[in-house]
């Protein structure tokens, strides 16, 4: 419990201390955009860390050799924890925005670094927001900023980790239309971090691998129409391996 109230308090003064910041940096994007994207992005992982830290996740990350460097990519994972996002945001190298509910825009000040880290606002009800979304996000990859979904569409609770939702096909549509390759993440034991004895964090070791990429353009038209399935395939695949050992 005590490492729950110590990761709220690093929250809250994080939201209080860097506003001040957050409106220089504001100033700064004017000018300068890769700066504010880069220190936004370092700022806020800085803040993700250290609540991963108190909390005693410890990170290994695998196959991140399977990340392309030269161009934008869509992330797809699987989603089992409020904490996948401070871990897949503690992994990035470069500037890379969520697509998030848009129940996450209700939160002043959070929802400006989200803004700042290119964090899009989806409203799962509403096709036409969705479709602009995807818009928005096929432009961002266009212009070298990757971006990382949870093509489940929100927090799977299932009892087994490798009992993986179906994925939403259309989450794929920035690959095909964009021409970005597809960076398949999974990851392993999060959901033993808080969920699995909320309120209390437990300390974990958690495993995030990189799968290799897939590139749209070597797909048929019909591959492209089910990405998502295959996709999830591999990950399952890849979870059972990980539960196996």
């Amino acid at each position: 419990m005590i490492r729950f109230i110590i990761g709220c308090l690093i929250v809250f003064l994080y939201l209080v201390l860097t506003l001040p910041i957050a409106f220089i940096l504001w100033l700064i994007g004017k000018k300068w955009p890769r700066v504010q994207d880069i220190v936004s992005l370092r700022m806020v992982q800085w803040a993700f860390r250290l609540i991963l830290f108190v909390s005693g996740t410890k990170m290994e990350f695998r196959g991140v050799e399977n990340i392309p460097r030269d161009t934008g990519v869509l992330y797809v994972g699987n989603h089992r924890s409020y904490f996948d996002i401070l871990i897949a945001f503690a992994g990035f190298k470069d500037v890379t925005g969520f697509v998030a509910k848009k129940e996450m825009d209700r939160f002043p000040i959070f929802n400006l670094w989200m803004r700042y880290c290119h964090c899009l606002f989806l409203d799962r009800n509403d096709l036409r927001q969705g479709m602009e979304v995807i818009k928005t996000a096929t432009e961002m990859v266009k212009n070298g900023i990757s971006v990382f979904i949870f093509p489940e569409g929100t927090r799977n609770k299932n009892e087994n980790e490798t009992d993986l939702m179906e994925f939403h096909e259309g989450s794929f549509r920035v690959s095909y239309r964009s021409g970005c390759p597809v960076v398949p993440v999974v990851m392993h034991n999060t959901q033993k971090i808080f969920e699995a004895q909320f309120p209390r964090l437990v300390p974990q070791h958690v495993i995030i691998e990189y799968l290799p990429p897939i590139y749209p353009d070597t797909l048929s038209r019909e591959e492209q129409k089910h990405m998502g399935a295959s996709t999830r395939a591999k990950m399952q695949e890849t979870l059972r391996k990980l539960n196996t050992k």
